[in-house]
């Protein structure tokens, strides 16, 4: 996969992935990163690629020029490439999003600054608009970056083990169950027992229960989008529930969804 980072700052978006699975990535042959500058593109000797909006207002906006210039350089003039921009009124990136971009072959970002961009250039020349969330970053860089992390750990081999990526936290609509490691007992606090015995079957089923009750907990907006759940997810929740009922827990408001042993 090929991706173009349109930036004024490329040397932010170079340092930070120089360093652990993007740059794995890009080692093993599986990213080819660049970034296109658009003061590279400028005409004056002061390289000026922002200015004064029309109707008065606070604050620049990115020149068209110089951006236009930038993102054709970025996709080689080839109108089928999808060129993405960095905007807070963008629809929400989203794992289902990070695994688009990682089936495309290439794929352009465009890193917004100062007020945005001319809005001609959201016309004729972006394809797509993304959001990390509702509040305003000072740059488009950490979005970009963050869309890069997200969608390269997606691409085979680069995680080394592919079932890290199939069971994280949003892969099939929910949270991911919870994790422990040695020591089995840590300033008193144990594992749940499931997890040391060796029983793959039950082992598997306590991690789906876990990941379905995280969900129904923490991200309702989640859980609503899972109903109605399928009978095997259905029957694992009941018996959840009993046996929370049997314990005295409050399974709606239950962090830790399993009484922990303490293993010598």
């Amino acid at each position: 996969m090929r991706v173009d980072v349109v930036t004024l700052f490329p040397e932010l978006i170079l340092q930070a992935t120089s360093h652990s699975i993007v740059q794995r990535a890009q080692a093993a042959g599986s990213l080819e990163l660049d970034c296109v500058n658009p003061r590279d593109f400028t005409h004056d000797r002061h390289r000026t690629v922002d200015d004064c909006p029309f109707g008065g207002g606070a604050g620049m906006v990115m020149k068209a020029e110089p951006l236009v210039a930038a993102i054709e350089s970025a996709t080689k003039g080839d109108p089928s490439v999808p060129v993405l921009l960095t905007a807070p009124d963008g629809e929400p990136f989203t794992q289902a999003l990070a695994q688009e971009l990682a089936a495309l072959p290439r794929w352009v970002v465009v890193c917004g600054h100062y007020e945005g961009i001319d809005e001609r250039v959201r016309e004729g020349w972006i394809t797509r608009e993304v959001s990390l969330g509702d509040y305003v970053l000072t740059g488009g860089e950490l979005a970009a970056l963050v869309m890069l992390d997200a969608t390269v750990r997606l691409l085979p081999g680069v995680l080394g083990n592919e079932e890290s990526a199939q069971e994280e936290s949003f892969e099939g609509g929910v949270l991911e169950y919870p994790h422990y490691t040695r020591p089995a007992v840590f300033r008193g606090r144990g594992i749940p027992e499931v997890l040391t015995s060796g029983h793959h079957a039950n082992v598997a089923k306590w991690r789906r229960t876990q990941a379905l009750v995280r969900t129904r907990v923490r991200r309702p907006d989640l859980w609503e989008k899972l109903l109605p759940l399928s009978k095997t997810d259905q029957k694992l929740l009941d018996a959840y529930e009993a046996e929370a009922a049997q314990a005295q827990v409050e399974p709606s408001s239950a962090w830790v969804d399993e009484p922990v042993s303490n293993p010598e």
